[in-house]
């Protein structure tokens, strides 16, 4: 007669062996060939895709520059300064196109008779700008724009007067009572640097040198900071100095009954 405890007990035995061995499969681990023997771990070697290498750089090609090589190190920049602006002509009055009679667009005469009239033998005819009144100090603004260093110059023609006969520049202009002169005179054959104060003339410095009447000369000063320099037909012939006026603008000048004209005034700045 069958044992079916003992049947039933061994088939049992049997799945538990079997369950056993697949879930030792599954874990990787192997059951060795000997029965009852132990399971023994075995690594499963995986193949681990390498890290891909980077393309090396490309080489430069001979003769190119590399970013870093192209843009220059501060310390490789240059440092000179920068060159001046060139100096340029900021005012030129020639009365030409203006109308006869009257004043020059923007000009304010302080002082005198001033008009603009015809000259043929002017330097650049047909007009000139002439004084022809009587006061102590003929005077006409021709710029107030404030100029601090400058050049100017201008032709001027002394024709007649009995007290004098004179003809000069004003430059920093403040206002009808302050500026500064640089004037020649035919009579006294003199050229001269006064500051002019609250209507209060006085000398700064005087050179000899010869003024022909009725003969058109240039006159022209040049002004660098506090020292002035004062020509009469290109050639310097005096100098001064002052602090007082820093900048200004800048008309003509004449004195008591000098009948002067001007003509082709320039101002440089």
């Amino acid at each position: 007669m069958i044992d079916l405890s003992r049947v039933i007990r061994g088939a049992l035995l049997e799945l538990t062996s079997g369950i056993l061995v697949l879930g030792a499969g599954c874990n990787g681990l192997t059951q060795p060939a000997n029965t009852g023997g132990k399971p023994t771990a075995q690594l499963t070697a995986r193949a681990v895709s390498p890290t891909p290498t980077p393309p090396a750089l490309a080489k430069p090609v001979a003769g190119s520059a590399s970013v870093a090589s192209a843009s220059p190190s501060v310390s490789s920049q240059s440092t000179t300064a920068p060159a001046p602006s060139p100096v340029g002509s900021t005012g030129k009055w020639t009365f030409d196109t203006d109308p006869v009679g009257g004043l020059p667009p923007g000009a304010q005469s302080f002082s005198g008779q001033w008009a603009v009239r015809a000259e043929p033998d002017s330097p650049s005819p047909p007009n000139a700008l002439c004084q022809t009144g009587n006061a102590d100090y003929p005077a006409i603004s021709l710029d107030s724009k404030p100029y601090t260093d400058l050049t100017l110059v201008t032709h001027f023609k002394p024709i007649s007067g009995k007290a004098d006969q004179a003809g000069g520049l004003i430059f920093r202009v403040q206002d009808k009572n302050n500026y500064y002169i640089l004037r020649a005179n035919a009579l006294e054959d003199n050229v001269i640097f006064f500051t002019y104060v609250s209507a209060q003339r006085n000398q700064l410095k005087a050179a000899n040198a010869k003024v022909m009447p009725n003969i058109w000369h240039e006159l022209r000063v040049e002004v660098r900071g506090n020292m002035f320099l004062g020509f009469l037909d290109g050639k310097q012939v005096v100098d001064g100095t002052d602090d007082r006026y820093k900048s200004g603008g800048i008309g003509l000048w004449t004195k008591s009954d000098s009948v002067t004209c001007f003509d082709d005034v320039e101002v440089t700045s």
